[in-house]
């Protein structure tokens, strides 16, 4: 996990391929910021190491030139990023900034990297497959070497690998095709004076983007917003009714291109952004998230387990401790913490030797005053009650305190209630898994309505939204504590089997709630041992946890106002969000005199 970002300033950036309407309209925001705020959010996410780079295109360009810029690393406390740059106008100016969170490695990796030739990376991912990573090495290393190996072609549109000087090569956006994993991506190809960037097909790595206005031309991008950019970035509609421009949006999935240019008429920077298709046939089958067998035939109606059988092997496999994080907010009597309780029972029984902790994370919305402030600069550009009791939760768990049992070596003794600290780096989160096996009440709806075609169109466009609905919030809430959230059910290779098993077999929606919704997933449990987690019922964070309940009774004054006025899709109020986000810029600056 790493947070990353980069600022450019200088260069006439047109986009008009990308049919942005967000954009059509100016914003009015002035929004300032420092170095200081973004190196501070990304070095959250990335504790081990950060580094900056400023590249500079002067104005004697060329494009075929590869030794006509200057690169330096700096440090600069006051360099404070408005939309006023201090640069002649004449030059062009890329920012990189990279903080690291190290999983894979032995030797320490500082973005941004650098190659011989001139080639700089800054990468949020892992590679899971796709590219090949030593035993030894870091997979930021690895996509460098890869990357610096690739044609310069400006088009980078062709299908195939290109002759260059007599050796076959092949695209960026080839490269970027097979990886396998979630990842955010931005990279200065020096041969082409190309920028490239964007995110895996499913979002699984949170990228925000300000695109060019008027007012403010940069171009930016950033795995998280800065806390201070949060006052002016609301979004929320206005008194008139319209709605106001968002600062920051969240990236659409993709691989996108900016070649720059200098242009005889004006002698200015410029460039046109483009978005590339994936080359890899597998990859744009998973987007288009089809499947052969979605209504039954009679012939068709039992169901093999062995597709699920190799799950044994995770489950019995007793290298590692696992902390089970659960987060209530009342006490021990949320039903996730019940849940929970019951949970960690079987899973001793099933893998006795293996060792599992249950750590007791209880938080008071009330209290959590700073927190929230925190977690509402980090779902930006979120702005829902659902994403603010959603990202609170999941930071509260990623945060890891709290409490549990130690186990007495003495039958007679009780267990002793100790402080604990979760000291795990990566987190594993369920997300996809509803939207796969038909989990949501709508699913049922849908079904009901329109039969097996209805729950699969249904199901397609929850898999298709995923990235803007959930990733980015979720990556940004877990790895604000220098934390890797990794979201198993999201795997290419689940994506794939579960495509491949016929839709009946996925869920059975004829059956009550707790039986047929998740039917895959809980005949799986059954057969891992798991018989009282198989027939819970699903439960959303912010229900399970209790905390839609006292958001509801604080924000609307009972559960009952906060459904006749559909709580969770209620836009958070912006006098609200100003005044928390003052707050907490106030309260930063305090703790650092």
């Amino acid at each position: 996990m790493c947070g990353i970002a980069l600022l450019v300033s200088g260069i006439r950036i047109g986009f008009s391929s990308l049919n942005l309407d967000s954009i059509s309209s100016s914003s009015k925001s002035h929004l300032v910021f420092s170095v200081d705020d973004l190196k501070a959010a990304l070095q959250r996410r990335g504790p081990d190491s950060l580094g900056t780079m400023k590249l500079l295109l002067p104005p004697h360009f060329n494009s075929s030139n590869s030794t006509n810029h200057r690169v330096s690393s700096f440090n600069e406390e006051s360099h404070v990023l408005d939309n006023v740059s201090d640069m002649p106008e004449s030059f062009a100016e890329f920012v990189f900034l990279g903080a690291t969170l190290q999983l894979r490695g032995v030797s320490p990796v500082c973005q941004p990297l650098m190659d011989s030739s001139g080639n700089v990376l800054v990468y949020n991912g892992e590679i899971f497959g796709g590219i090949e990573v030593g035993i030894d090495k870091n997979d930021t290393e690895s996509l460098m070497q890869s990357l610096g190996n690739c044609c310069s072609c400006r088009s980078q549109e062709h299908r195939t690998t290109c002759d260059f000087n007599g050796q076959a090569k092949g695209s960026i956006v080839d490269v970027l095709s097979v990886i396998k994993g979630p990842w955010a991506i931005i990279y200065w190809q020096e041969s082409s004076k190309t920028l490239w960037f964007g995110r895996d097909a499913f979002g699984r790595r949170s990228l925000l983007v300000h695109w060019p206005t008027t007012e403010d031309p940069r171009f930016l991008l950033s795995s998280v917003s800065p806390t201070s950019s949060s006052l002016q970035d609301s979004g929320f509609e206005v008194e008139n009714g319209t709605s106001g421009i968002k600062f920051w949006e969240e990236l659409s999935c993709g691989i996108y291109s900016m070649s720059v240019d200098v242009k005889k008429s004006d002698g200015r920077f410029h460039s046109e952004i483009k978005k590339h298709e994936w080359t890899n046939a597998m990859l744009k089958e998973l987007i288009e998230w089809e499947r052969d067998s979605i209504e039954p035939k009679p012939a068709e109606l039992n169901f093999s387990h062995s597709r699920t059988s190799s799950a044994e092997l995770d489950i019995n496999s007793y290298s590692s401790e696992i902390d089970l994080l659960n987060v209530s907010f009342d006490g021990e009597s949320a039903p996730d913490r019940i849940s929970a309780k019951t949970g960690v029972k079987e899973l001793r029984r099933v893998a006795p030797l293996r060792r599992w902790r249950l750590v007791h994370i209880n938080a008071d919305l009330s209290k959590l005053t700073w927190e929230k402030k925190r977690v509402l600069s980090l779902i930006n550009p979120a702005n829902t009650y659902m994403d603010l009791n959603i990202g609170i939760a999941l930071w509260l768990a990623a945060r890891g305190e709290g409490w549990m049992y130690e186990e007495s070596n003495n039958e007679t003794d009780e267990d002793k209630r100790v402080n604990y600290t979760s000291r795990a780096r990566v987190l594993l989160v369920g997300s996809g898994a509803d939207e796969q096996c038909a989990g949501y009440g709508r699913h049922k709806t849908k079904y009901m309505h329109d039969s097996w075609l209805g729950l699969h169109k249904e199901m397609k466009l929850d898999m298709q939204r995923i990235w803007k609905r959930n990733l980015g919030r979720d990556d940004r809430c877990v790895a604000d504590s220098g934390k890797e959230a990794r979201f198993p059910f999201l795997d290419e290779d689940i994506i794939r089997m579960l495509l491949d098993i016929p839709l009946w077999e996925i869920a059975d929606l004829d059956q009550p709630s707790g039986k047929g919704d998740k039917k895959i997933l809980r005949e799986a449990a059954h057969m891992l041992g798991l018989h009282n987690a198989a027939i819970l019922p699903k439960r959303a964070i912010q229900f399970g946890s209790r905390i839609a309940r006292e958001s509801n009774r604080k924000n609307f004054g009972s559960n009952r106002a906060a459904n006749q006025a559909s709580a969770g899709s209620v836009v958070i109020n912006p006098v609200f969000m100003a005044t928390t986000v003052i707050n907490l810029t106030s309260q930063m600056q305090s703790s650092s005199l």
